[in-house]
């Protein structure tokens, strides 16, 4: 893991040094262990080193190949590079260090962009081809390593983080207001879009290249890969499903072991961790496992069950493992708002400063932590949200259902009260377009209820788990830590996708049959908290941990905020968001944002989501429009 930064001159000026090192500089968190730089006229290519594979210096970068054509800024790791490495080989190449970076350089100098096919693993990295004078960008399959971008002054420039790009004087700071208004109907922002108007998110699973000379301001990348859940053709003995999943899984956690640093493991007290700890501990001895935990005194409802240490402390006595463990409480937040908007640079999905204290604590003791990202949204980890819309009359009567349940922060009969300051910038812009355009190279028809299932799935993995992916690349980085997700193994999310519904939900049947619109208990059943779903995962991994785990029912890693909210945060909540002056009022009306706000407050409605939305994004302002 490391942090990448590029200067194209597309008009053949020379790149400045001075310039591509405040760009890497301001990234340094990436990759304290060393930086590089490669300057050829006009391409220029920084790189911040956080050495996990071959310590030594021949895994400096960017690295150039023997004949010079060549030069490559690479983050990532890729899992089977030593196969690649061997194959390559054969085929006459030969190497200077241990590094994946050197094969990732290699591969794309034998297949060129045919090499993204090869790689199993998190990348995103820069070639720049001396003798077609182009340069060469791509990023993994799920999107765990970021690239941005963007064109300004005939300029070609891009990083792993926006604040490099912004230390250019090409570029200029202003509010993309449409994407503000994406990322407050969805928490999250769909398109490629960024909250600096400009600056763009280079797509996952996609290529692109750039060259000199060619008059360009904006990218074409090439999808080479997408997400594919659908029912098998044929129906396949559940214990067969079983017994691969098991290979699988225990093959993605083996190949993620490959270090030449310690590595532990996040210990959360789910299943998900749990599982890749107890295969991680099998082979690592003494693995060292962290967990972060809340303080209850204050909490209530179902809140009162956010605290997973006790869990996670039982599989770490199971396990034998090093633990470490960490207690947040209210006042956490507060204190950690100011350095978590700098490096989260623009909200994101969910209430993310948990997460950001979890790799705190891991980086104080391994450089690189194995985490159980992915699992619910490749084995179906989210019943009561794909229940909402399994029913349906067509396609976009199924778009309308799950449009409608994925406006998280304001319904769209609210979305011109809320804008009113910037009503008449955004008022062309449509949503559930956006929304509905997730889908757009999604083309069968739709026949069954688990058809719609396995669009949910492919939905929620193309833009929730990308979002959760870009907020924890983020957060770990800002720690020098580097994150890997097993369940994010190509061999496994292949086979995942082809698991059928039946055996990833419970209660399917029964909820075609329910009329979502009845009042009372019966619908609770479907729609809140549940052990339903992950129906495989959660037998294949009573091989492993406790049944007291595998059949809990499912717990997000959340603080209990809409507690803290209207309690002991009640203070710092209203001196941020109740100021006239506060700087979110420059693009949202005062008057009625703090009517919702009084909404929760006073307990009537639970606006947490909302409330730490408006938090992330007052601080945002404040980092970037002082």
């Amino acid at each position: 893991m490391c942090g990448i930064a590029g200067v194209f001159n597309l008009n053949g000026e020379p790149v400045s040094p001075v310039t591509l090192r405040k760009m890497t500089d301001i990234i340094a968190h990436r990759g304290p262990d060393g930086e590089g730089f490669y300057i050829d006229s006009f391409i220029g290519l920084g790189h911040r080193r956080l050495a996990i594979l071959d310590l030594s210096p021949a895994g400096h970068q960017p690295m150039v190949s023997d004949d010079k054509n060549f030069a490559i800024s690479y983050d990532g790791k890729i899992y089977n590079f030593q196969d690649l490495r061997s194959e390559l080989e054969k085929c006459g190449h030969s190497f200077r260090s241990r590094t994946d970076t050197e094969v990732v350089l290699h591969a794309y100098m034998e297949w060129g962009e045919k090499c993204v096919h090869r790689f199993n693993g998190m990348f995103a990295f820069a070639i720049w081809d001396r003798t077609r004078q182009e340069l060469f960008l791509a990023r993994d399959r799920y999107g765990i390593k970021p690239i941005y971008y963007c064109f300004a002054d005939n300029k070609f420039i891009f990083a792993s983080e926006q604040k490099a790009i912004l230390t250019h004087p090409s570029v200029h700071k202003e509010i993309d207001k449409e994407a503000l208004l994406e990322y407050f109907t969805f928490q999250n922002i769909f398109t490629d879009k960024t909250l600096i108007k400009g600056i763009y998110l280079f797509p996952p699973a996609s290529w692109s290249r750039v060259e000199l000379g060619r008059q360009q301001s904006s990218l074409s990348p090439v999808q080479y890969w997408d997400y594919d859940f659908r029912e098998p053709e044929q129906a396949v003995d559940e214990q067969e499903y079983l017994e691969e999943l098991d290979r699988l899984f225990t093959q993605a956690v083996k190949r993620q072991l490959l270090s030449d640093v310690e590595i532990g493991s996040y210990l959360s007290g789910g299943m998900d961790s749990g599982s890749i700890t107890a295969i991680a501990a099998k082979h690592l001895p003494y693995i060292k496992t962290f967990t972060c935990g809340f303080d209850l005194n204050s909490a209530s409802g179902l809140e009162l069950g956010f605290d997973e240490r006790e869990k996670a402390e039982y599989m770490s006595y199971l396990f034998k493992t090093e633990h470490y463990e960490m207690v947040l409480k209210a006042g956490d937040m507060e204190r950690v708002m100011p350095s978590l908007a700098w490096h989260l640079e623009e909200p994101r999905v969910g209430q993310s400063y948990p997460n950001f204290y979890a790799a705190q604590l891991a980086s104080k003791f391994v450089k690189v932590v194995l985490s159980g990202g992915g699992g619910d949204e490749l084995f179906g980890g989210y019943p009561w949200r794909y229940y909402r819309a399994v029913v349906n009359d067509d396609f976009e009567n199924y778009i309308d259902k799950y449009y409608a349940f994925w406006q998280r922060l304001i319904p769209n009969q609210a979305i011109s009260r809320v804008f009113k300051p910037i009503w008449n910038d955004v008022s062309r812009v449509w949503t559930r377009d956006i929304f509905r355009d997730v889908f757009k190279n999604r083309k069968e028809q739709l026949n069954s209820p688990e058809d719609y299932v396995n669009h949910s799935l492919y939905f929620e993995a193309r833009t929730f788990l990308h979002g959760l992916l870009v907020v924890e690349d983020k957060l770990s980085m800002a720690h020098s830590l580097e994150t890997r997700a097993p369940f994010l193994d190509n061999d496994l999310v292949d086979f995942a996708m082809q698991i059928p519904v039946s055996m990833k939900l419970r209660n399917l049947s029964e909820v075609v049959r329910l009329n979502e619109n009845e009042p009372g208990s019966k619908t609770k059943k479907y729609f809140e908290k549940t052990n339903d779903g992950k129906l495989l995962l959660r037998k294949m991994m009573e091989r492993y941990i406790p049944a007291q785990i595998t059949d809990a029912e499912k717990q997000g890693f959340s603080a209990p905020d809409a507690s803290w909210f209207k309690g002991e945060s009640i203070e710092y909540v209203k001196r941020t968001l109740f100021a006239p002056n506060a700087k979110i009022y420059d693009y949202l009306d005062y008057t009625y944002v703090k009517n919702l706000m009084e909404e929760h407050l006073s307990g009537r409605v639970n606006q947490r989501l909302f409330i730490w939305s408006l938090l992330n994004f007052e601080y945002y302002c404040q980092h970037n429009f002082k």
